[in-house]
């Protein structure tokens, strides 16, 4: 775990914004982790402090965060972290917008549980780094970027997505 925040502070942390929201990400994905067996807390920890890093100017091939950051950790051999990656927060929704579906097509989505709590953690932290519901990080997405294209229509996805998840953890 201790090499995905270095790694990920290494790219991230010169957007100050990102990296505040890639840490609470991670703190987040820590508490849910707590019910999962302890291999699987390592996987979602490190995926929570990798999930943006395609973000990253260094790593930008196609313009999809996502995706760009699932190659990257194609290419380090650490495939589980870059189907997570691809897929977190409906990245198919988002690939499939931007005309990238073949190309995601290489990540499976195989940790569906994963990836849920993954999806979560990720609209449940504000761009800043705040601690905030769905329905404001949806918001917020929608500000930003409107309420059409690839983003907004990908995280009103990864919003129902993540409701399916926190109504789970509640039963």
């Amino acid at each position: 775990m201790s090499w995905a925040s270095e790694h990920a502070r290494q790219l991230l942390s010169p957007q100050a914004d990102r990296w505040a929201h890639t840490r609470a990400v991670a703190e987040r994905s820590k508490l849910v982790a707590a019910d999962l067996p302890r291999d699987e807390q390592d996987v979602l920890v490190a995926a929570a402090y990798l999930h943006d890093i395609g973000y990253a100017p260094e790593l930008h091939k196609t313009g999809f965060h996502a995706l760009d950051g699932a190659l990257h950790f194609q290419e380090l051999g650490y495939q589980r972290i870059a189907n997570l990656v691809a897929n977190h927060s409906a990245g198919k929704v988002e690939a499939d917008e931007r005309g990238l579906v073949v190309e995601l097509e290489q990540f499976p989505d195989d940790d569906l549980e994963l990836s849920m709590a993954l999806t979560y953690c990720d609209m449940t932290s504000a761009g800043d780094g705040r601690t905030v519901t769905i329905d404001e990080r949806l918001a917020d997405v929608e500000d930003r970027y409107g309420t059409s294209g690839p983003v907004p229509e990908a995280a009103r996805e990864a919003a129902r997505i993540a409701r399916k998840f926190e109504s789970r953890q509640q039963d």
